[in-house]
């Protein structure tokens, strides 16, 4: 029993999706030359290359048993498919934006007769249904941000991570339609029929994701400091303890902690009695 994991083939999500799986154990067996379907190092996972707004559709259809993509992607083509991990990137707002020199400051300003440019047609009609809003939608392919200024459109809606490539555009956040980021995605057949080795995927990708912001902290204490050092030593599950061969009575310390307390940590170790501290990566947290 084999699985297909479909994974955008060019753009901003692209590179880290690959990452991310490929710190899963599910690298490319040939990252270099990537085809439409390509192998990974697991003889039963292979890797289905596509656009990112086609995959929730070839998910829900079960061209492939997975898939990464945006929650705008799912949103907006309407995909029945299960979403199974936030990945943690890619993270945007879909927003209704106007012209900085107009007169539309919230919703309350736009009138029926306006007009609308996007690429997200489906989104855009559902909140302007919600909000009672009979605008005219023009679908766009991409530069919506030029919309208003070529006279195409009053407004936009478009996909914005920091807001800085609408104010360069001389464009004002009006109000947010939904909050987006990259997600893994299953078929709903598929993940009853093929659950083990879906679920094996998603573990895997959730242990990566839990590590990405830890470290394994490793120390020698002298028994007679241990007290002191529990005392400072923040941690998953406690301090691991094991014995050390060596004259004083020593022992060796462990712990999982995050990356932001390293910093400050290491001095309170040390001033606690702590000696010989390592600071290890993880690739996994299972």
């Amino acid at each position: 029993m084999k699985i297909k994991i479909a994974v955008p083939s060019k753009g901003r999500i692209s590179e880290p999706s690959i990452n991310i799986l490929d710190k899963a154990g599910l690298g490319l067996k040939d990252r270099e030359s990537r085809k439409l379907i390509s192998k990974t190092f697991n003889k039963d996972i292979d890797i289905l290359f596509a656009r990112a707004s086609d995959i929730p559709e070839f998910v829900q259809d079960g061209i492939a048993d997975m898939g990464i993509t945006g929650i705008d992607l799912i949103e907006e083509n309407e995909a029945d498919v299960i979403q199974l991990l936030d990945l943690n990137f890619g993270k945007t707002s879909l927003v209704l934006a106007a012209p900085e020199d107009s007169e539309i400051r919230n919703i309350k300003d736009i009138k029926d007769e306006m007009t609308v440019a996007t690429e997200f047609p489906n989104l855009t009609k559902k909140y302007l249904e919600n909000n009672d809003l009979n605008l005219k939608i023009v679908k766009l392919s991409g530069s919506t941000e030029a919309a208003p200024f070529i006279g195409v459109s009053d407004l936009i809606t478009d996909l914005t991570s920091t807001g800085t490539t609408l104010k360069m555009n001389h464009l004002e956040i009006v109000d947010t339609l939904l909050e987006s980021s990259i997600v893994l995605i299953s078929n709903k057949e598929s993940l009853n029929v093929k659950k083990q080795l879906i679920e094996s995927v998603s573990t895997s990708i959730k242990g990566v994701l839990e590590a990405s912001r830890k470290k394994l902290l490793m120390m020698n204490v002298k028994t007679k400091d241990l007290p002191s050092v529990k005392e400072v030593m923040p941690s998953m599950g406690g301090l691991t303890i094991s014995d050390v061969l060596s004259d004083e009575e020593t022992v060796a310390a462990q712990a999982v902690i995050d990356e932001d307390e390293v910093f400050e940590l290491v001095n309170k170790l040390r001033n606690a009695g702590a000696k010989d501290i390592l600071v290890v990566p993880i690739e996994r947290i299972i």
